[in-house]
């Protein structure tokens, strides 16, 4: 997955002054059970885990004139509760007819506009769905909220709250949408947008335990890469730069005397709990690996780490093991301010036991009490 994350935040990259800015939330990460892990694809445009409204609608469109509105097509109930008494068939007739023309006429609006595809953020009534359909026009309902503005930024449309409002400049444009089936499931893709900064990955798995995992492992993959991207450099990893950091610091106390030295000591000794860690959590003797890593980095080794796949202490660099730069600075910046807020702590007020615990704790004593009177 390393390469398909890689292509995904190249994609959405935006060069800002000169720097490139990448915007995670323009990569949407889909998830649908089925298939294995290898089926996981880069889709450079937006999948909407939804199907299209009715079986007449078309199921591919070109050159799609995108609708998206955030108001149903349906009637909506008044916000005073009313009755209306009919006593004639006739009556019920004109309520259906007055009913299915303002539906026809919120259709009809949409067809002026020249979308041919809708996606509306509530719902759509059967009546309005059999008129869109009957005018060639796909649609979507109930699509989250996050869904819509992606799709308003990848398509150039803007969000319309009244569809009395949709105007042809309102549309957005993709050279494809299209319901395809993924798994036991339909989806609908939107692809070839106005705007190619949004993409999507569609994740599969063969459960849904292993596809939340593979979500997680993808996020955490493209804040990596959108860090390098950033903030391009890179040091070496393994806990090589911990251990380099803690020697320069141990060597720069020797020039103080007193508490400072105790300072600046502990300090350095605290950045040796990573590698330290990584050393107990991958099975291998902490102190036999620290000893290790000390020597090299004595000797000049500066790139020294620990490869955990082979349990042995070489040179991160040609093993291909590094961590962004920036990780590093903002993982030891954070660590000192927590330990600097921690220290300014004058005095703690311990808050009382709460009163169900003092009763209990009281409970065996006071009868015990009560039956010496």
């Amino acid at each position: 997955l390393a390469e398909l994350v890689v292509d995904a935040v190249l994609s959405v990259a935006e060069d800002v002054d000169g720097k490139l800015k990448v915007d995670l939330d323009n990569i949407k990460l889909e998830k649908k059970k089925g298939e294995s892990i290898d089926e996981t694809q880069l889709i450079h445009g937006v999948v909407l885990d939804k199907e299209i409204v009715h079986p007449g609608m078309p199921k591919r469109i070109e050159d799609a004139k995108i609708a998206i509105l955030d108001c149903p097509l349906e009637i909506e109930k008044t916000e005073i509760t009313a009755k209306i008494n009919i006593t004639s068939p006739e009556q019920m007739k004109k309520f259906l007819d007055e009913e299915a023309s303002m539906l026809k006429a919120m259709v009809d609006k949409i067809v002026e506009s020249g979308a041919n595809f809708v996606v509306v953020q509530k719902g759509i009534d059967d009546i309005a769905q059999h008129y869109l359909a009957k005018k060639g026009i796909a649609a979507v309902r109930r699509a989250k909220r996050s869904d819509i503005e992606l799709l308003a930024k990848a398509s150039g449309a803007r969000i319309v709250t009244n569809v009395e409002d949709l105007t042809p400049a309102d549309l957005g444009y993709a050279k494809l949408v299209e319901e395809r089936r993924v798994g036991k499931d339909k989806m609908v893709f939107i692809e070839g947008c106005k705007n190619p900064k949004a993409v999507t990955i569609l994740i599969r798995g063969g459960s849904d335990r292993f596809v939340d995992e593979a979500e997680r492992s993808l996020h955490d993959a493209k804040c990596v890469v959108r860090n390098v991207i950033q903030d391009p450099w890179l040091v070496a990893g393994g806990g090589a730069p911990e251990i380099e950091i803690s020697m320069r610091l141990k060597e720069y106390a020797r020039g103080f005397s007193g508490r400072e030295q105790l300072a600046i000591m502990k300090f350095a000794e605290a950045l040796e709990e990573i590698p330290l860690t990584l050393a107990e959590n991958s099975g291998l003797d902490p102190v036999d690996i620290i000893v290790e890593l000390r020597a090299a980095h004595t000797k000049g080794e500066k790139n020294t780490g620990i490869n955990v796949f082979t349990g042995k202490v070489t040179d991160m660099l040609k093993e291909g093991i590094v961590e962004p730069a920036i990780v590093k600075k903002q993982a030891i910046k954070s660590a000192t301010e927590a330990a600097i807020a921690l220290l300014k702590i004058d005095d703690i007020i311990a808050a009382a036991a709460p009163k169900k615990e003092k009763e209990e704790k009281r409970g065996p004593e006071s009868e015990g009490l009560g039956m010496a009177e």
